[in-house]
C-alpha cells in the first residue's frame, strides 16, 4: 500500500458537475473555493441530533506553493474558518471532512479552533486500487493475472460485446442491474431518483455507460466518469444469470482501453481492503480479488479517512452514543 500523493480524479468529488447532480439529488450544497484550495460540501439530515456537513474527498488543495514552497497553512486556517462559520449558520452539528493526505489533515488539525477527531466510520473507500495507463494495451494485457485475461478471453468467445452509450435504454439497465446487483449482495441501493439524477447530470463528455450485451441482452453495464487525469469506476452491476459469460472482466478491460482513447493517465477501480485479500476473507475479499488481477503488481492507495470537526460537542455525543447503540443493535442480530 502507498499514501495517496496526487490523485487529481478526487476532483470529480469536489467539480460543480458533482454538486449540482447532488443539487438534482434533492440535497442542499454549499460551495467554499479560493485559487488553491475547495471545501464543496452536501447538507446530511440525521433524526435526534439534525444536521450535518458533508465534504466529499475534501477540502482539495495543496499544502505547499507550486512556485515558492512555501506552506499555505494561512489559507487553510481561512478556508476551515469560512467552512466553519457556514456550518453554525446551517445549524450542523459536526463537518466531515475527507483529507487528501496525511500532511494535509496535519495542516487543518493545526488550523482549526474546533475539536477535530476521526468519524466513527468512513463515507469514502478509505483504499482504492488505481492503475497507471502508461502502458500500452498489450502490456496492459501483459501485466495482468493470467486468470483475468483467461476470462476476458472467455467473455469474447462467448459472444459478449460492449457498447458505450448514454441513451435511454442503457440508463434504465444500468439502473436494474446495479439496484439488483446491491440487493443480491444484501446491501441497501440508493432509490432509483437518485440513480436517474446522477445519470441526467454526469452523462455526457465527463461519464459514459458502458454496457455488455448478450444476444441482444444487456447482461452487466459500468458507469465511468472522466474527471481531471483520471477515468474512475463508479458503479456498476450484473446479472447473475450470466455470470458464466464473465461480462464483468470484459467491462473493466474496455473501461482500461476507453480511458486510454481519452488520454486518461489513471483508472480508478475504486474501494478495495488489501487486508482481507491477505486474510483471505472478508466481505471485500471477492470484488478485491478481482480488481486486483488487473494489475497485481500495482499497490493499492491509503487515504487518511473521514474526521469530524465538532461544532456542537452535545449533538456529537448524541450521535456517537446512537451510532454504538445501532452497532450494538446490528452485532446481537448477526448472532
Amino acid at each position: 500500500m502507498e499514501s495517496r500523493k496526487n490523485n487529481r480524479g478526487n476532483e470529480l468529488l469536489q467539480s460543480e458537475k458533482w454538486l449540482k447532480f447532488q443539487e438534482a439529488a434533492g440535497k442542499q450544497v454549499i460551495r467554499f473555493f479560493t485559487d488553491n484550495w475547495s471545501a464543496n460540501g452536501v447538507v446530511h439530515s440525521l433524526p435526534f441530533v439534525g444536521k450535518y456537513l458533508y465534504v466529499p474527498k475534501g477540502p482539495l488543495g495543496r499544502i505547499r506553493s507550486q512556485e515558492t514552497g512555501v506552506k499555505e497553512g494561512g489559507l487553510v486556517k481561512s478556508m476551515m474558518e469560512s467552512l466553519s462559520a457556514k456550518a453554525k449558520e446551517e445549524d450542523a452539528g459536526w463537518i466531515r471532512i475527507e483529507p487528501e493526505t496525511d500532511e494535509v489533515l496535519a495542516e487543518i488539525r493545526n488550523s482549526v479552533s474546533l475539536k477535530l477527531v476521526k468519524a466513527p466510520h468512513d463515507m469514502q473507500p478509505r483504499e482504492t486500487f488505481r492503475v497507471s495507463l502508461a502502458l500500452s494495451e498489450e502490456e496492459l494485457l501483459a501485466s495482468m493475472k493470467s486468470k483475468t485475461r483467461y476470462n476476458i478471453r472467455i467473455a469474447e468467445k462467448r459472444g459478449v460485446k460492449i457498447i458505450s452509450s448514454t441513451e435511454k435504454r442503457y440508463r434504465d439497465e444500468f439502473i436494474r442491474l446495479v439496484t439488483g446487483t446491491a440487493e443480491r449482495k444484501g446491501i441497501a441501493p440508493h432509490p432509483v431518483l437518485y440513480y436517474e439524477a446522477m445519470l441526467e447530470t454526469l452523462l455526457g463528455a465527463d461519464a459514459t455507460i458502458l454496457a455488455a450485451e448478450k444476444d441482444g441482452e444487456v447482461v452487466a453495464a459500468n458507469l465511468l466518469t472522466f474527471f481531471g487525469d483520471t477515468a474512475t469506476y463508479l458503479h456498476g452491476g450484473s446479472d447473475d444469470r450470466h455470470r458464466a459469460d464473465m461480462a464483468p472482466f470484459l467491462l473493466q478491460w474496455e473501461g482500461l482501453r476507453e480511458a486510454k482513447r481519452r488520454g486518461c493517465s489513471w483508472y480508478d477501480f475504486g474501494g478495495v481492503s488489501t487486508a482481507e485479500f491477505e486474510a483471505s476473507e472478508g466481505k471485500w475479499l471477492g470484488i478485491t480479488r478481482f480488481k486486483f488481477g488487473f494489475s497485481p503488481d500495482t499497490r493499492s492507495t491509503v487515504f487518511p479517512g473521514a474526521y469530524d470537526i465538532v461544532v456542537s460537542p452535545s449533538r456529537y455525543a448524541t450521535y456517537l452514543f446512537l451510532q454504538r447503540i445501532r452497532t450494538l443493535l446490528s452485532s446481537f442480530g448477526k448472532r
